[in-house]
């Protein structure tokens, strides 16, 4: 019944990622036929990220007082909504309403980490969250390939079409998540170990030292990834002749590497070597990968994207496991407070690598590259504090 029950987080998070997927590929043109500008388009696109880190720690925490089940719902519901908006908006303003809802009603992520931890045995926690990760993965793999395949039915038809996904989820995960504990789950924590106040314990959590290096880290590298996924495309244009399939190809291939990786081997990795070893081995390779990849010919190019693509997809995994282990009885609002670091980071990635571009193309990939360096050092600084303590509740310990 456990597995079973995770079978049913995985895929609840892998179709609400692919809903969200099924849109970006038309997003730009429906901003362009509204009549907006750069401007406009950068606050379409960056609207939901900006939301969600907003709302990820809230929507967390409360999953902590009032459960997973009823949130991660809620959060489908929201992403079902957000889509039939988008698909009714008529003007730019609207649009850019329909994305701020679907970013606040985006806590599938936090709240599915959690549940899944949950249900996780201790010592599977990184392989469950690598799992959620890979559906993540596959989610934004399958959708915008499925988005621009319809593209023939305008843009409403598509967001029709993604929003009856998104309801379908919501239904399925309504008959099929477990109500209340099951089997060989982890246990909730008691009533009287809850926070009575969401806002107090998420302000103890960011206030919380040993926490922030793990924060810091995910930013760091997250901001380095964004930005290369930002401007790999004008990138790979100008130094190897890619047009819109070729691109399409190469981010389908990272994103296959990142769901291999954290399905498959990030699990077995951190049974031999611990998740710290491997959080500091990811953001090595992805530095790696990042410095290499403005030079050299395409074959190398290529490389240094499945090395990216693999430090990520060990990266991503185990740093959510060594926030979850900071969060006790807070768990869903610090995965959350995560998930907050990462939104902020895609927020400002983008525009912050698009300038950098601008001035030289190689710029930035060595700056991602000395991000990937100081998440690396936050980790090592992790690892000498908190990080020896791998059952603390460190939540309660600053309580």
């Amino acid at each position: 019944m456990r597995r079973n029950a995770l079978l049913v987080v995985y895929l609840a998070v892998f179709v609400d990622m692919l809903g969200f997927g099924v849109i970006l590929p038309l997003l730009p043109f429906r901003s362009e036929q509204l009549g907006g500008s750069g401007v406009w388009l950068g606050g379409v696109l960056t609207a939901y990220a900006l939301a969600q880190f907003v709302a990820a720690p809230v929507l967390g925490a409360l999953s902590d007082r009032f459960g997973r089940r009823p949130l991660l719902l809620a959060s489908l519901a929201g992403s079902a909504v957000s889509l039939a908006l988008t698909g009714v908006a008529g003007s730019l303003p609207a649009l850019l309403a329909a994305r701020l809802v679907a970013g606040l009603c985006g806590g599938a992520i936090a709240v599915g980490q959690a549940y899944a931890v949950d249900l996780a045995e201790p010592g599977e926690r990184t392989r469950v969250l690598g799992m959620i990760g890979a559906a993540i993965g596959m989610g934004f793999v399958l959708g915008p390939a499925i988005g621009a395949a319809m593209a023939g039915l305008g843009f409403a038809g598509v967001s029709f079409i993604a929003g009856g996904i998104a309801l379908a989820n919501l239904i399925a995960g309504a008959v099929l998540l477990p109500q209340g504990a099951l089997p060989g789950a982890q246990a909730a924590p008691p009533p009287r170990q809850r926070s009575a106040n969401v806002l107090a314990t998420l302000v103890r959590a960011v206030r919380l030292r040993a926490l922030r290096p793990l924060l810091g880290a995910v930013f760091a590298a997250t901001l380095a990834f964004a930005g290369m996924e930002a401007t790999y495309a004008l990138l790979g244009a100008r130094r190897h002749g890619l047009g819109p399939s070729g691109l399409g190809l190469v981010f389908t291939g990272v994103g296959v590497v990142m769901a291999v990786v954290q399905g498959g081997v990030v699990g077995r990795a951190t049974d031999r070597f611990g998740e710290l070893r491997i959080a500091v081995t990811g953001a090595v390779l992805l530095g790696l990968g990042l410095a290499t990849l403005p030079f050299g010919p395409a074959w190398l190019s290529y490389t240094a994207l499945a090395v990216l693509a693999t430090g990520q997809g060990l990266l991503a995994p185990t740093t959510a496991t060594l926030i979850a282990r900071a969060g006790g009885s807070a768990l869903g609002g610090v995965l959350g407070i995560g998930q907050s670091a990462s939104a902020a980071a895609r927020g400002v990635g983008p525009i912050a690598a698009g300038a950098a571009f601008d001035a030289c193309p190689a710029v930035p990939y060595v700056l991602g590259a000395a991000l990937c360096g100081v998440a690396a050092a936050l980790l090592f600084q992790y690892g000498r504090g908190a990080g020896r303590r791998p059952d603390a509740t460190l939540i309660e310990e600053a309580a």
